[in-house]
């Protein structure tokens, strides 16, 4: 999928869920983009997981509790994934979480830079599944910008 193609698609329900939860939908719909590969993952095209949401934890108004083991396919051992009946319910999932769990980082939302910092050093980012949290915090910023140019145009 094209970025234009990711950001028509997904700018609503981004906007809707910042609202809803006080989150810059910019932000959202940037970790989409990171956690989806803009929308090509499996997640996301089989499950409506757009931000790679492990299914911990307990069902809630966005998430029934249906949940997906992709490791059969990757040869790892199991790692379950919450899937959604609708995109908008796995935008809406993020942000509840975001704004639940990472409150400082939500709060930071109006200035994507701040936001990046703060989330990438946050326990979101786990480095011991090989993430890097400064090049998920380069990361972030530059798609937020890309977002903003592909939004302004």
């Amino acid at each position: 999928m094209l970025k234009q193609e990711f950001i028509k698609q997904y700018l609503f329900p981004a906007q809707k869920a910042g609202e809803c939860f006080g989150i810059n939908p910019i932000v959202i719909l940037a970790q989409s983009a990171i956690e989806t590969g803009w929308g090509e993952s499996t997640l996301a095209k089989e499950h409506n997981n757009f931000f790679g949401i492990t299914a911990y934890g307990r069902p809630n108004a966005f998430w029934k509790g249906k949940k997906t083991d992709l490791s059969e396919n990757s040869g790892h051992t199991s790692l379950w994934f919450r899937t959604y009946e609708l995109a908008e319910d796995s935008f809406m999932d993020f942000a509840r979480l975001i704004h639940t769990a990472y409150p400082v980082a939500a709060s930071l939302s109006a200035h994507p830079s701040a936001y990046a910092k703060e989330i990438a050093y946050s326990k979101y980012i786990s480095e011991v599944n090989g993430d890097n949290r400064a090049a998920y915090q380069r990361m972030l910023v530059s798609i937020c910008r890309t977002i903003e140019r592909i939004i302004v145009c």
